[in-house]
Formats: C-alpha cells, sequence, structure tokens
C-alpha cells in the first residue's frame, strides 16, 4: 500500500491554504484559486514558483518563499493537524492485514517528521519524502522508490491520492491507482478508481484494484 499524505491520509491542504495565502499578502498580492489548484500535490519549488507568477513576481526568490512557508506549515501542522474522513479506520486495517505499507508524500522531511506524531511512525515500513527523492510528483520517481524501498513490484501496488499532480505520479510508475479528492474534484481518468472518502474504502476494495479476491477474515 502507497498512502499520499497531505489531502489524502491528513486533512492538512486547509492548512497549506493558510500558509500560501499569509505568504501572498505578505508579498502584497492575493493567491488566485486556479494557483492555489495548481499547486496541489507539487513540490515545494514548483509551488513557489507558480505562487510568484500569479502574484506577477516571477524575480522573487524561491529559497526565501519556500523558507517562510516551511517555519509557518511548521507551526500549523503542530496544532492542527487532523486526519481525513475513514483515513485512520483504513490505516489500521491495512496494518492489521500485514500488508507492507508506504508514505510518499511531496512534503519534506522535517514537515513529515512533525506529522508522525499524528500519523504514527510505527504505521508505515517505509517514508518517501519530497526532499528525499531526484524527481518529485508527478515523475513515477516517488512511487518506484517506494515500491522498491518495500520489495513490492510497483505493479502489485495500490497508491491512493488526492491530487492530478499525484495521481499522475503513482500512474507513470505502473501502481494501481485509487483517487480520492480532497479540495477540488479531479476529472475522470481511465484506470483510475474514484471515491468521494476514505470511508467507502476497504480491504476488499483494495484487493479488487489488483484484480485480487477479497482476502478471508
Amino acid at each position: 500500500m502507497l498512502f499520499d499524505m497531505d489531502g489524502t491520509l491528513v486533512d492538512s491542504e486547509k492548512l497549506w491554504d493558510v500558509a500560501l495565502r499569509e505568504l501572498a499578502e505578505a508579498y502584497g498580492g492575493r493567491l488566485s484559486d486556479e494557483a492555489r489548484r495548481a499547486i496541489t500535490g507539487t513540490s515545494m519549488a514548483v509551488s513557489m514558483r507558480i505562487l510568484h507568477d500569479d502574484l506577477g513576481q516571477p524575480e522573487r526568490d524561491p529559497e526565501a518563499s519556500a523558507a517562510w512557508i516551511d517555519a509557518r506549515i511548521l507551526e500549523l501542522f503542530r496544532t492542527g493537524l487532523r486526519w481525513r474522513p475513514g483515513a485512520s479506520p483504513l490505516l489500521r486495517a491495512v496494518r492489521a492485514a500485514g500488508i507492507p505499507t508506504a508514505l510518499v508524500t511531496s512534503s519534506g522531511r522535517a514537515l513529515v517528521e512533525v506529522a508522525m506524531e499524528t500519523l504514527g511512525r510505527d504505521n508505515f515500513d517505509v517514508v518517501v519524502c519530497g526532499d528525499e527523492v531526484d524527481a518529485a510528483k508527478p515523475h513515477p520517481a516517488p512511487y518506484l522508490t517506494a515500491a522498491r524501498l518495500l520489495g513490492v513490484p510497483i505493479g502489485r501496488c495500490v497508491a491512493i491520492e488526492d491530487s492530478p499532480t499525484g495521481v499522475a505520479s503513482a500512474l507513470a510508475a505502473g501502481a494501481a491507482v485509487l483517487a480520492v479528492p480532497a479540495e477540488a474534484p479531479l476529472s475522470p481518468i481511465d484506470g483510475v478508481r474514484q471515491l468521494e472518502s476514505l470511508t467507502a474504502v476497504d480491504l476488499e476494495v483494495l484487493a479488487a484494484l489488483l484484480g485480487e479476491p477479497p482476502p478471508v477474515r
């Protein structure tokens, strides 16, 4: 099992909203809804480029902006991180079934370490962070890396994602993909099953995505 983090397991996109819009305001502008949607699921470098371009300030230093966002989002994660509906029970069921599990996120290691206080370190055999791979989502590298570290062929993995960027990454890697949109709807994509919430997902649903019979209880 390969789980995305932001917007999939934890309801953190609202916290990113706060940080991104505060930074835009500090720069004397307002982040458009279109740019905010485009940022979802991208690496920090890409996110800052989108934000700067949206504000008409492409000359700004992306590293300085990223450092500001990192500091603010760390504060917000420590006080306001919440599970997405159905995420915690599904993760517990996956672990109880002994299924190898990875967290595959575009967020950096420092932020993920804070999130782990909510997610539980023992819930993942492998954690792949956005600042620890050669190429970020939508490149397939994050998911290919996770499967390799788990020792499981990518074609035998199910990835759960909430964003177009993440779905594209998992598809390109060759995983079976379940899309559960968080803040914005997703267009239908061939080969991707889409559900409204993780509350509708159980081990039978996951097995079906791989064309396997339901697990014996």
